[in-house]
């Protein structure tokens, strides 16, 4: 549907056509339909879930007529006739949502792995590279978890600003036409009430960025009225402090009710003519908004909604609205809209039969392959029979289906031979293999420019190396990046002029313009935002967590967000951010935090660097650029004031993600470690030295990936014995490197020796010196571990010293 539209505005008052708005009506009409065949289709056991967005349609019938080529979505799963009116989905894909159909072809929103009305528009092609965004009507990929969507809005409206202020750059093209775009934000009122909303309403305030956000405000929160979600009974009322005025910057803020046809698109149309023009932000309150079918699938609206709710409800059910208005107006006679309703119900269904049919299709041939197979079985063992026969009778089979019941005979056919036994194991174990490339890619880019494949480049020194601070050396790094990538914008708080509390950018903001290089509120969750949004657009942030404490605030929004946006959409979308923060070794509850165990489990689809030193992070920094995947990059917070070697070739080493550092060749026993608790190892391994014990120190230098060519395992081989040292909690990554490399390397096989974690106290480290000392692993500590376990192997030689 072209959405380039032939209205016109006179004065404020909208020109709509006969044509044009019976077009909106049957697209609203099937739209409904749609949600109430869609909640039969669960209620019958052929879809699992479903929510949908009746009660919505008008309203997004009209934000799609302001919506152009190039603008993005940011919303949630209420949009489904914003999506079928801009074509970001149609009918039929929408079906194949609700099935969870992993035809990418036929549902290519997630190929299968998100709940229906949850859209992402396909950004990148086959080989996983950028399709020219201007010319598509793009929605950024939906999740869940409520006002989730708000973080990345800001920077989607952000990049539109960037694009205007900035000199393009070849390839720029392909993602802005001059910062012309629009961002527009959609949310539920109950939603209104989580944190993510009131930072982001706030972020993009300040940053006066071309935004328009719809809020859908139909009173509830599933059972919850809005007195127990909102301070005022008016959402409107409560941002009326938002405001812009003649003196300050804010938003301009719009009320419409829901049923309002003429007045839906006149709004709607003006909000964004004044956020494409003037970059000005707009908030737009949608009230009067029905939802008839409740919440969702999984309960009912009658249970807590009295009649007399449930009656203002279906008066001012949207779509009756916009059917008295047609009728009305003349538009139509109403025995002619009565057959025509009709016929789009019987169209509704006949889209719902066929997407069903072929999603069944694949199911049944798997299903037949099996009967085909295991019917000798069925012969000679009744087990077998029983288990055909109750899988032939399933009117709705799914792919597990088949591999369960095939798991059963094989199970019944133990002890057993024959050779359609042998075929049934070869035909299990290949649909075992074939769901896990259906369910299980796209953790991180499959494509040629993901950083796995960067080709290493090691840092190269002269005989006397120059000396640099750790800081310099990062600032010297970050000079030239900025210099040689204008895609580069970095943010974050005191990152702009004060170069960042550690003067890693200092000079920058100076040298490159406060647009590249600038400074954040405290607003952990938006600063994330803001890099996935620009990253999603072509720009390539360096967004600033200040302490690795502070990750906490920001990381529903990478764990939800950033980490899966390559998997949630099956290579469809990415957002090739680097998060920067520092941490280790720092005294203190709320500063010397080391919560790698927890970014690891919540980040998967995020690569984390943990440098011991800022000539590596850099390396990590460059790698991290050449490729397509968003990255973590943890710097050593005491390192900033130590001396490196300045390598000659600083601002080309690239390190490869996966690859350890063996510092120290030893026989006895391996260390492995990383970050500050390196140099823990350093002095430890000298002292164990001394004492006549060769350890094998081993820097992983990135978790995620973990020795991805086995190199710990390698040690191992030699030494026999094995210990992992970091300053996390107890059961934290060291557990997981222990898991990595016993159970997935097969390390088990080679131990003499108990594997031992060394590892922080269970609580937060205490201040001060001494409270360091008893709360994180020191040298003392590593000696003390790795000497008890060369006397329990060899007393004789390593006598007990300290008991």
């Amino acid at each position: 549907m072209e959405l380039d539209t032939k209205q016109s505005i006179e004065g404020t008052t909208t020109i709509i056509s006969k044509e044009e708005a019976l077009a909106d009506y049957f697209l609203a009409y099937k739209s409904r339909e749609a949600s109430l065949i869609g909640r039969r289709e669960v209620l019958s056991g052929k879809a699992k879930f479903g929510i949908f967005g009746d009660g919505k349609e008008l309203p997004q019938i009209a934000m799609a007529k302001a919506f152009q080529k190039g603008d993005y979505r940011s919303g949630y799963y209420r949009d489904q006739t914003f999506a079928l009116a801009t074509g970001i989905q149609t009918m039929d894909q929408f079906f194949a949502q609700l099935y969870a159909n992993p035809n990418l072809e036929e549902e290519p929103n997630s190929g299968g792995r998100q709940m229906n009305a949850h859209f992402a528009s396909r950004n990148l092609d086959a080989n996983g590279k950028w399709v020219s965004a201007v010319d598509l009507y793009n929605t950024s990929a939906d999740g869940s978890p409520t006002a989730s969507q708000m973080p990345r809005l800001v920077g989607l409206a952000q990049a539109s600003k960037l694009y205007r202020q900035l000199e393009p750059w070849p390839g720029a093209e392909r993602f802005s036409r001059g910062g012309n775009e629009v961002a527009f934000g959609t949310i539920g009122n109950a939603s209104t009430a989580e944190g993510h909303f009131w930072e982001a309403i706030n972020a993009m305030g300040v940053l006066q960025v071309p935004v328009v956000m719809s809020i859908w405000d139909d009173e509830y929160g599933i059972s919850v009225p809005n007195e127990y979600q909102i301070t005022k009974r008016s959402l409107s009322e409560m941002l009326s402090g938002f405001q812009r005025t003649e003196e300050d910057r804010g938003y301009e803020i719009f009320q419409v009710n829901a049923w309002d046809y003429e007045g839906l698109i006149d709004v709607y149309l003006q909000a964004a003519a004044i956020a494409r023009t003037e970059h000005v932000p707009c908030i737009i309150h949608v009230v009067e908004v029905t939802q008839p079918q409740g919440h969702s699938t999984s309960g009912s609206h009658e249970r807590y909604k009295s009649k007399e709710r449930l009656d203002w409800e279906r008066a001012h059910d949207c779509v009756q609205k916009m059917r008295a208005y047609i009728l009305e107006k003349g538009y139509i006679e109403e025995e002619t809209l009565t057959e025509q309703e009709k016929a789009a119900r019987k169209e509704v269904r006949g889209i719902k039969n066929a997407t069903w049919k072929n999603f069944q299709a694949p199911i049944l041939v798997i299903r037949d392959e099996l009967a085909s197979i295991v019917q000798p079985l069925a012969e000679i063992n009744p087990k077998v029979g029983e288990v055909l026969q109750h899988l032939q009778k399933d009117q709705a089979p799914k792919r597990r289906t088949a591999v369960v019941a095939a798991h059963q005979i094989i199970l019944a056919m133990q002890g057993q031979q024959h050779p359609a036994l042998e075929e049934l194991k070869r035909w299990y174990q290949n649909q075992i293999e074939t769901g896990r490339q259906i369910y299980s890619s796209h953790i991180t880019s499959q494509s040629d420019e993901s950083p796995l494949s960067v080709q290493e480049v090691a840092p190269v020194y002269n005989k006397n190396p120059e000396q640099k601070s750790g800081f310099e050396i990062l600032n010297m790094a970050f000079d030239r990046i900025l210099e040689r990538h204008p895609e580069v914008v970095a943010f974050g708080e005191d990152v702009g002029q004060l170069g960042d509390v550690n003067q890693g950018f200092a000079g920058m903001q100076a040298k490159y313009g406060v647009s590249r290089v600038t400074d954040t509120g405290i607003r952990e969750a938006t600063i994330i935002g803001q890099a996935i949004g620009l990253a999603s657009r072509g720009f390539r942030p360096i967004a600033e967590i200040q302490y690795l404490d502070y990750f906490i605030y920001g990381l529903q929004t990478m764990s939800d967000d950033l980490a899966t946006l390559q998997y949630r959409t099956r290579g469809g979308q990415k957002a090739p951010a680097i998060i920067r923060t520092r941490g280790h070794r720092l005294e203190g509850i709320w500063h010397a935090g080391s919560p790698l165990g927890m970014m690891i489990h919540a980040l998967r689809g995020i690569h984390i660097a943990v440098p011991r030193d800022m000539t590596r992070a850099v390396g990590f920094y460059h790698t991290l650029l050449a490729g397509d995947d968003p990255g973590v990059i943890v710097e050593v917070l005491n390192g900033y004031r130590l001396k490196e070697d300045l390598p000659e070739n600083l601002h080309d080493i690239r390190l490869p993600l996966g690859v350890p550092d063996v510092m120290i060749e030893g026989t006895d026993v391996t260390l492995v470690t990383y970050g500050a608790c390196v140099r823990i190892a350093e002095e430890a391994i000298a002292q164990l030295a001394e004492v006549g014990i060769s350890v094998e120190l081993i820097d992983v230098q990135t978790l995620l990936p973990f020795d991805v060519n086995g190199m710990i395992r390698q040690s191992l081989e030699k030494t026999s014995r094995i210990v992992f040292l970091d300053e996390d909690v107890p059961g934290g990554a060291t557990s997981y490197m222990m898991q990595e490399v016993l159970e997935k390397q097969g390390g088990y096989y080679l131990l003499d020796s108990q594997p031992k974690t060394i590892t922080s106290q269970a609580h937060r480290p205490a201040f001060g010196d001494d409270g360091d000392y008893w709360s994180k692993p020191q040298v003392e500590t590593v000696f003390h571990t790795v000497y008890e376990l060369m006397n329990e192997a060899e007393p004789n030689q390593y006598p007990a010293i300290f008991n």
